[in-house]
């Protein structure tokens, strides 16, 4: 495995089932952080992480790592977003590029809101049809995934008891 793909990525999650974080809680932390992480509202995603590890008792650290690492995916996918959102309300399709909105949003937060509210509400629109199926995908997925590491150091500490025994007899 890459080095920095498993010093940044798969120890946390060991760490994490090491600590006696459940494969079930963990995977529904890791699927919240990622459909939450994409959110297509920028500055919205922590508040909204925080909210749901706080409400359904998610691990936050799992949650909001998640989150940040996603950063980049959330600025690529807030026109994909807001595009779906204007094609699933047959709204007329605007011309911004992300590059334009941001521009707009340093003008002034009064005329950012005043022109990009409604890009907003097609975004969250398209975002709120995405959300449930990427949710139990993820879930489904991250589940196998921290079932198998948890077997994995169960395993592990079972060979490792057994040998700590066969060498003290």
């Amino acid at each position: 495995m890459i080095p920095f793909l498993k010093r940044r990525i798969l120890d946390p999650v060991v760490g994490l089932l090491v600590q006696g974080v459940t494969p079930q809680k963990l995977s529904l932390s890791l699927a919240c952080g990622v459909v939450l992480g994409v959110f297509p509202v920028m500055g919205s995603t922590t508040l909204l992480c925080t909210l749901a590890a706080v409400v359904l008792g998610l691990n936050l650290t799992a949650v909001q790592a998640v989150n940040f690492c996603l950063y980049p995916a959330q600025l690529a996918l807030i026109v994909p977003f807001i595009r779906a959102g204007e094609y699933l309300l047959r709204v007329g399709r605007t011309g911004l590029t992300l590059t334009e909105m941001i521009a707009i949003a340093h003008a002034g937060a009064g005329q950012a809101f005043h022109l990009l509210w409604r890009l907003a509400v097609a975004g969250v629109v398209a975002w709120i049809v995405f959300a449930p199926v990427a949710l139990a995908l993820l879930y489904l997925g991250f589940l196998a995934m921290t079932l198998r590491l948890a077997r994995t150091l169960r395993e592990t500490e079972v060979r490792r008891a057994m040998k700590s025994q066969t060498q003290s007899a």
